[in-house]
């Protein structure tokens, strides 16, 4: 199924959840909806289903409008982040509750059931009650329930919130994998990039009601076209900058910024943000920063640092890396930024810290 949604809103009270939402969705894709809680992604799901009402905008399924539709009739799967199993039903049974309803004949159900079964990995336990299941267990029943009736769209409202961090890792790619062999249009809400990123094939980027980015999980890292997109996607250090020509100051950090970046800055202030695997450090005495703490994870090690004028830094390096020898707590470190982004500043953004002049390190 091929979605499309056109200035989508929605108010609880004066409390507005979705903002003038757009977007397309191409058929058989994975799509993410990505946001901080309360963004307004799980109400945008609700109103694909139909669960919800928009106060206005158009929702259309194959070209065809579906605003009005109820949602027993948009052939929609729906699979909620706490399961909703029934307790007082096996699992077969669980799955089967939807072809029940729809009055499919009864050997044709049980071969969907069995065909379920064997598809999302819980074969041998269709006589099992959800108490005696696990947590991926249990939602591996949600998600073949809503798979039963054959739906044309699949959502899935934070499938994955409720389980421990490596059951999770492990239905992240199991629920890739079913998607490449079903072929269903699927949207997922997550807050989790990390999920989100992982698995999509694009990934709807909501803030406060509004759609700030679409597109690949690449080009939103890449080239974030706000700066909630930068900030909120990564790893990232932000500061506020005085644009002195064509750098950006920011205490002793000094960015060279390109003529086009140049032209987005209306003012004589910027917000630079900076991803942590955008920078260089390496120990020099005559350095423009102190390292606080040096912090190993796994094959990767973060390095935190002061800048002088400018406050804290993080950056993040391979556990093997050159420019860690002799890096320390208590240390003098050059910062090189490879990469970094500059946005207007807000306002009332508070004035860069006073700095010393130093050497321009780098070019956006």
């Amino acid at each position: 199924m091929q979605i499309r949604v056109e200035n989508l809103r929605k108010r609880f009270g004066n409390f507005v959840a979705v903002d003038d939402v757009s977007f397309e969705v191409a058929r058989g894709s994975l799509v993410a909806l990505l946001g901080p809680s309360g963004s307004g992604k799980s109400t945008i799901l609700r109103i694909l289903a139909g669960l919800d009402s928009a106060d206005s905008g158009e929702v259309f399924f194959d070209g065809q409008p579906a605003t009005d539709v109820h949602a027993r009739a948009r052939a929609v799967g729906f699979v909620f982040q706490h399961y909703a199993l029934f307790r007082h039903l096996t699992v077969a049974q669980n799955i089967a509750f939807g072809l029940e309803v729809r009055k499919v004949p009864k050997d044709v159900a049980a071969a969907r059931v069995h065909e379920l079964l064997d598809l999302t990995s819980l074969e041998g336990l269709g006589d099992r009650y959800p108490a005696q299941l696990s947590g991926g267990q249990r939602q591996r029943v949600a998600l073949a329930r809503a798979l039963a009736p054959d739906p044309k769209l699949l959502l899935l409202d934070e499938p994955f919130g409720a389980i421990d961090a490596k059951v999770r890792e492990e239905l992240r790619e199991w629920l890739r994998r079913l998607h490449d062999e079903v072929g269903v249009t699927s949207i997922f809400v997550t807050h989790d990039q990390d999920e989100a990123f992982s698995i999509a094939d694009r990934v709807l980027l909501i803030h406060r009601g509004r759609l700030e980015q679409y597109g690949t999980p690449t080009e939103i890292l890449d080239a974030p076209t706000t700066e909630f997109a930068a900030r909120f996607v990564g790893d990232v250090n932000v500061f506020s900058a005085a644009l002195e020509g064509s750098v950006a100051r920011a205490g002793a950090l000094a960015v060279q910024l390109s003529p086009r970046t140049l032209a987005e800055l209306p003012g004589p202030r910027a917000q630079l943000v900076i991803r942590a695997y955008d920078l260089k450090f390496w120990r020099d005495d005559a350095g423009i920063a102190t390292v606080q703490r040096v912090v190993t994870l796994g094959d990767r090690v973060r390095v935190l640092a002061t800048v002088d004028g400018a406050g804290p830094i993080s950056a993040q390096f391979p556990r093997r890396s050159s420019l860690l020898k002799g890096i320390e707590p208590g240390c003098r470190i050059q910062i090189e930024v490879t990469t970094a982004r500059a946005y207007p500043a807000a306002p009332d953004a508070p004035a860069p810290h006073p700095r010393t002049p130093v050497p321009v390190p780098t070019v956006v």
